[in-house]
């Protein structure tokens, strides 16, 4: 009974004895360590945490010295290519003859805290989006009045050097139009069909070759196993196509932008998990996003460039949600990696 009950805990538990070796895991912490009970009781601790934080050592022992219960967050375990966060806490207990122990529970919060700034993202550009909203249809009220009174002045001029300040003013109001249709963002619901991504890949592949110069390269590692999800296919290619072209505009038309492919399984988007998704990583050896900006980049009129408009991720963001998915974003100088998450099964319909 208590065996099943420590199996079934989504906390790693592990159990160490007086000399800090391993003497009980529960699946959960072989899933965390990724590697089985057999190959893993018996090691000390020292060797399962030799490349992890020095902190779980050193609070390993700190519990065991003082024989007190202990607890750190924010640590750092490091396994197979992968580095995971995670809540610690140790607690000493004693065996019928004395012998101390110690009980560890390792709880990783990548997932959690992923999921944290998920949802406050989503309800920041929410936000945003309600005022940039707001703020479009009262700038596009006034526009069409001024315009229609441009084409009416400009019937009753006859002079040609009037007629091109009128033309002007319809040609200006006409681009200002075309900002705030962009602001406001996709305006039709998706006509989702089933598709493969890499059709939707290829095509922006091939639209950024062509509009680019012979210095840019771009490398494709595709997973040929990822079944076909149901989307709109044009709003996906808009969608990736203002990545893309984010990354050539930050290589300066002349680097190298990858794109990868690859599955995802039990990932959370929102609130809801899914079994199945596909995961897009957009990547560039430009100069990296300054981290000041890091947490704006989604918001509309937000950019780096003085040409910018600010709008492609923004655009991009509102399309890919929804499709019940999900932008991230990574940056450091020389790799900035855009990743897109879409669910594959029943809950992307």
């Amino acid at each position: 009974m208590h065996k099943r009950i420590l199996d079934h805990l989504n906390s790693a538990i592990l159990l160490f004895d007086q000399d800090l070796n391993l003497a009980y895991i529960n699946t959960s912490g072989e899933v965390l360590l990724a590697d089985s009970a057999n190959q893993l009781l018996g090691h000390n601790a020292q060797e399962l945490f030799k490349i992890s934080d020095p902190a779980l050592l050193a609070n390993l022992k700190l519990s065991l010295t003082m024989s007190e219960p202990l607890l750190d967050r924010a640590l750092t375990l490091n396994r197979i290519g992968q580095t995971v966060t995670i809540t610690f806490s140790a607690t000493p207990i004693f065996t019928d003859d004395g012998r101390a122990e110690i009980l560890v529970e390792l709880l990783p919060v990548d997932n959690h805290l992923r999921i944290s700034k998920e949802e406050q993202l989503l309800s920041q550009q929410n936000t945003a989006k309600l005022l940039v909203r707001g703020l479009a249809h009262e700038i596009k009220n006034p526009l069409g009045g001024l315009r229609g009174a441009a084409q009416l002045l400009d019937l009753e001029l006859i002079d040609p050097d009037l007629k091109e300040y009128t033309g002007i003013i319809i040609a200006e109001s006409d681009r200002l139009q075309g900002l705030m249709d962009k602001m406001l963002g996709p305006n039709k619901l998706p006509n989702k069909k089933m598709l493969n991504i890499h059709e939707v890949l290829e095509r922006v592949r091939q639209l950024v070759e062509a509009e680019a110069s012979g210095n840019l390269l771009i490398l494709c590692d595709y997973d040929p196993s990822i079944p076909d999800l149901k989307a709109d296919k044009d709003q996906l290619i808009q969608a990736v196509l203002n990545i893309v072209r984010n990354a050539v505009q930050a290589v300066d038309g002349s680097g190298v932008i990858r794109v990868k492919t690859r599955i995802k399984r039990n990932v959370t988007i929102g609130r809801k998990c899914h079994k199945l998704s596909v995961k897009i990583d957009i990547s560039d050896n430009g100069p990296g996003i300054d981290a000041e900006m890091m947490n704006q980049i989604f918001y509309p009129m937000i950019t780096g460039r003085p040409e910018g408009t600010g709008l492609g991720l923004s655009i991009a963001h509102s399309l890919i949600n929804q499709h019940g998915g999900l932008i991230e974003c990574e940056s450091e100088p020389g790799n900035t990696t855009f990743s897109i998450l879409l669910p594959i099964e029943s809950g992307n319909d």
